[in-house]
């Protein structure tokens, strides 16, 4: 890789970010939105504010440090602009490897030790795999094979804070916003996205929100399809033979009761060492409407029952095609692996639960920052998946020495904030912050996990 290609990923990065600027507001903000995003690209281990500060402005940690806490933390910004802007910009990179096919609800926790953080809550973190007290994002993700990319970022708000007036303002929550079910969230995103005339696709839910009745009969009145994960306990009919006879049994019953040659095995993509391979059945069903709600059309449950287990692991209604092959169909029930790969990404790599303020404004405007510069990453990928397994070893070496540092840049070694504000400038250094477009900045944690990103200082 030479020279030219960094200049080239640089310019890239100015371009994206002056898009950005459109949408941001006060032309004094583009600045501080600049840095964050290239920070949070290049800073290495945790992206809380000072870190950013510490690595985009090295000989002035404490100004830079008070500038993105404002930006970040205070200043007005509309999140919904610049989500709807990293949208238009990254979507056309991701369609030129085919179009939209999923919109994939999901949530995602940040563990928490005190009590003061907006939304803080003992309740279940997936990050943990149980109850804890953290804070959880509802997301929205458009995806197809190659991409996918997080449309919206919403604060689940438990009951116990949006009735608090007290910590509602301190925290500074908008007013209009109520306490809202997950399942509620996401369906005012998914609405919001038809509204915007966001690509549709199937939708791809978790048991957690496929269970829910509501949703499901929701999704279907926007006239969205959906392949939505159940719990085992869902009861419904089969949909052949005797109808509206036929007894309601819950889904796990009628997986066991199903004969052996219902079951086929199905490989549906690569894994990390191996072909991903399981057994799968399909049976048409009905489910019971809810009160007062029109009788439903036959759906499909989808069941995952892998060779060795004692019991089905896995089930969902699917609303598409009864004609669709079980192939195709598990194909778009797996892909909703994409969401569990941004946000390890998003987190590991990005910084998405770094952010260390306690306020509704810089919880959401931290995470539109971390999925901006996200979608950069994924606008740069071009020959292979955002998330792929075995990226890492699909990528060319880099021909830049692991050891070189951009001038300007802080060094590796653990550096005290006292003594980064001691040091002077340079005259180099003073000409690349005159003209950042000048400096390309590698970024050091994505030279293994992903394709190389440039941005500048």
């Amino acid at each position: 890789m030479g020279l030219a290609t960094i200049a080239d990923g640089a310019s890239r990065f100015a371009a994206f970010i002056d898009e950005l600027t459109s949408v941001i507001g006060h032309a004094d903000r583009a600045a501080p939105l600049r840095d964050y995003c290239a920070g949070l690209l290049a800073a290495e281990g945790r992206k809380s504010v000072e870190p950013l500060a510490a690595v985009t402005a090295p000989g002035g940690v404490s100004a830079q440090h008070q500038r993105l806490l404002h930006f970040v933390a205070n200043a007005p910004w509309s999140d919904e602009l610049v989500l709807a802007k990293v949208r238009q910009m990254v979507v056309p990179a991701i369609e030129r490897h085919g179009p939209i096919k999923a919109w994939i609800i999901d949530d995602t926790g940040y563990p928490k030790h005190g009590p003061h953080s907006v939304g803080v809550h003992h309740q279940y973190c997936g990050q943990l795999g149980k109850q804890a007290n953290c804070q959880v994002a509802v997301t929205l993700s458009i995806a197809n094979h190659h991409a996918s990319l997080p449309i919206a970022y919403r604060l689940y708000l438990p009951k116990v804070w949006a009735a608090d007036a007290a910590r509602r303002k301190k925290a500074h929550v908008p007013k209009q916003i109520a306490f809202k079910t997950k399942p509620q969230i996401a369906l005012e995103q998914i609405r919001e996205a038809c509204a915007a005339g966001v690509a549709r696709g199937v939708v791809l839910t978790d048991a957690s929100y496929g269970s829910n009745t509501a949703l499901r009969t929701s999704l279907s009145a926007l006239a969205l399809s959906y392949v939505a994960g159940i719990v085992p306990t869902v009861k419904v009919r089969a949909a052949s033979g005797r109808g509206a006879t036929q007894p309601r049994v819950s889904v796990k019953a009628l997986a066991l009761s199903l004969p052996k040659h219902a079951w086929r095995t199905i490989t549906w993509r690569e894994g990390a060492a191996d072909r991903l391979r399981s057994r799968f059945a399909r049976v048409r069903v009905r489910i019971a409407p809810i009160r007062g709600a029109a009788g439903r059309a036959p759906e499909t449950l989808l069941i995952e029952w892998p060779e060795g287990e004692a019991a089905p692991t896995k089930y969902w209604l699917a609303t598409l095609d009864e004609k669709i092959s079980l192939r195709r169909l598990v194909d778009i029930a797996k892909m909703r692996w994409r969401i569990e790969r941004d946000y390890q990404e998003l987190k590991q790599e990005i910084g998405l639960g770094h952010y260390e303020g306690r306020g509704w404004p810089g919880f959401h405007h931290h995470g539109t920052l971390c999925i901006a510069s996200y979608g950069f990453l994924i606008s740069e990928r071009e020959t292979i998946p955002p998330s792929g397994p075995r990226c890492a070893r699909m990528l060319a070496k880099s021909a830049i020495p692991s050891s070189y540092r951009p001038r300007g840049a802080p060094d590796p070694a653990a550096t005290s904030r006292p003594q980064l504000d001691r040091h002077h400038p340079s005259k180099i250094d003073r000409r690349h912050r005159q003209n950042p477009a000048a400096m390309p900045m590698l970024c050091p944690q994505l030279q293994t996990e992903h394709p190389l990103c440039f941005m500048t200082q």
